[in-house]
């Protein structure tokens, strides 16, 4: 199997791989708590375009720092009409991919005494794609096998672009593309795959709230390039929903994250709104809350909401703040677009339970240990 889409730099080096409280301290060092990316994997050839099966229900029953932790042949839509578009959406069911390390690992190891609740409660559940390879001549094709893969079902993929220069100030997930004209490229070659259906795209976790580590000059010219690709993005597909990186409540206060978010492009009719939590631990409620202070800081468009990622949170981040395979950690909610909280568009399984931070197995690779624990520890 060919990988498509990951979030480290240790496995995205050997191909291109693909993902299916306390008090906010606005000084932290948004470095420490950061979780690598998931890791995950879609075949290449005739197999990856074969239609998915469904998922077990259309909704079945995180960014890791804490600081001190062919395109779409329709014209560009207008403001009005983007604004109207990208509000939060009418419930929907959230595309499961079929490959993923979990499935591979619950279709090898069927006598496995912990299959049955790893399947049940991780892998039947949708989770974001990942692309995180710079292989500009085949992103079109693999973005286009999701998508096709998700229209077919009459759902909504997740997908997550993750390929920004200096991605993650050259940490465990460093990486991205050589440049900005090169990653600006890549985006065109994105958004070609998009189609025409309704997709979630959590555009480029950490670029945004972990970006300090650059220089003002290089930081100005992210935030343009990520402004583009929202703007690129949404022209492609008018259905396609793009949220920008907000961190998590624990790292950056709201009025300097939504000054960021600002600078980025988030406050525009190309912006769905913004995401936050991304293989981060932050408990559910205080997502919410902090995701309402961002977004009226923030401004823009009416109807900006927020998507939280949800996959790992049921028992909210740990007493010491590690970020990496903590111990008594749990899944949270089930993903799903219907989260009957105000401008809460989604919670969304954007890093998959079980993906290892570095600590309880090479940075993206699936434990089963690990993704047991959590699965038996969840409440969802």
């Amino acid at each position: 199997m060919v990988a498509v889409a990951s979030g480290t730099v240790a496995l995205a080096a050997a191909a291109a791989v693909w993902a299916s409280s306390g008090d906010r301290d606005d000084t932290g060092d948004g470095r420490r708590g950061r979780a690598s990316e998931p890791l995950r994997r879609e075949t290449s050839g005739p197999r990856a375009l074969a239609p998915a099966s469904p998922s077990a229900s259309p909704f079945p029953s995180a960014s890791g720092r804490t600081p001190a932790a062919g395109r779409s042949a329709s014209p560009a839509p207008t403001a009005t009409a983007l604004r109207k578009g990208r509000g939060a959406a009418a419930p929907g069911r959230l595309y499961r991919h079929p490959e993923s390390q979990v499935a591979d690992w619950v279709r090898a190891n069927p006598g496995d005494a912990r299959r049955a609740v790893i399947e049940s409660r991780i892998a039947s559940r949708p989770a974001a794609v990942w692309f995180a390879d710079h292989t500009p001549d085949t992103i079109t094709s693999r973005v286009g096998a999701v998508t096709a893969g998700a229209a077919a079902q009459g759902r909504v993929p997740v997908l997550v672009p993750y390929l920004i220069p200096d991605r993650d100030c050259g940490g465990a997930s460093g990486g991205g593309a050589p440049d900005l004209d090169a990653y600006d490229a890549w985006i065109d070659r994105f958004a070609a795959g998009l189609g025409s259906g309704e997709v979630v795209v959590i555009l480029e976790p950490d670029a945004i709230a972990y970006a300090d580590c650059l220089p003002a000059e290089r930081r100005a010219a992210r935030f343009a390039s990520l402004a583009r690709a929202g703007r690129v993005l949404t022209a492609a597909d008018p259905r396609a929903r793009v949220y920008y990186d907000a961190g998590h409540s624990h790292w950056n206060g709201p009025a300097r994250q939504a000054d960021l978010l600002r600078q980025a492009g988030a406050a525009s009719a190309a912006s769905a709104g913004i995401f936050s939590n991304v293989s981060n631990y932050q408990r559910t409620a205080d997502e919410v809350a902090y995701a309402r202070e961002v977004l009226a800081a923030l401004g823009g468009p009416a109807g900006l909401g927020a998507v939280i990622d949800t996959s790992r949170n049921g028992n909210g981040a740990s007493a010491g703040g590690e970020w990496c395979d903590p111990d008594g950690r749990a899944v949270g909610r089930a993903p799903t677009l219907d989260t009957g909280e105000a401008r809460v568009d989604a919670y969304l399984w954007v890093k998959l339970p079980g993906e290892s931070d570095g600590c309880k197995g090479e940075a993206g690779s699936f434990s089963p240990s690990y993704a047991y624990e959590l699965a038996r520890s969840g409440s969802s």
